[in-house]
């Protein structure tokens, strides 16, 4: 599996364009550098469903049901946060089980 890039919101925006303008993605790909055609075909997706947020999300940060930061709210913020300080509760308590079977031996 090869290296992940991150490409800026510009370079998806002027990808965009030039391909409603009727540019062939080969040509998009070699003039901005872009590594895969698939990639084009993704954010060409992406601005017919009205997801422009996606452009700004940074590699494996894709939101949860299909919203950005901004389309969650308060008491879903708070639930994940709950639910994060509980898994770390519950690995406190599994190793100071496993720290104690070491002593008892």
């Amino acid at each position: 599996m090869g290296k992940k890039v991150h490409y800026p919101s510009e370079i998806k925006i002027k990808a965009i364009e030039m391909k409603k303008n009727g540019i062939k993605n080969s040509e998009i790909t070699k003039e901005l550098g872009i590594k895969n055609v698939t990639q084009i075909k993704t954010w060409m997706r992406w601005e017919r469903n009205g997801e422009s947020y996606r452009f700004d999300q940074p590699i494996g940060k894709q939101y949860s049901y299909s919203k950005g930061p901004e389309g969650q709210d308060e008491f879903e913020a708070e639930r994940k946060k709950n639910k994060h300080l509980q898994m770390q509760i519950n690995i406190l308590k599994k190793y100071i089980e496993f720290e104690r079977s070491w002593f008892r031996k």
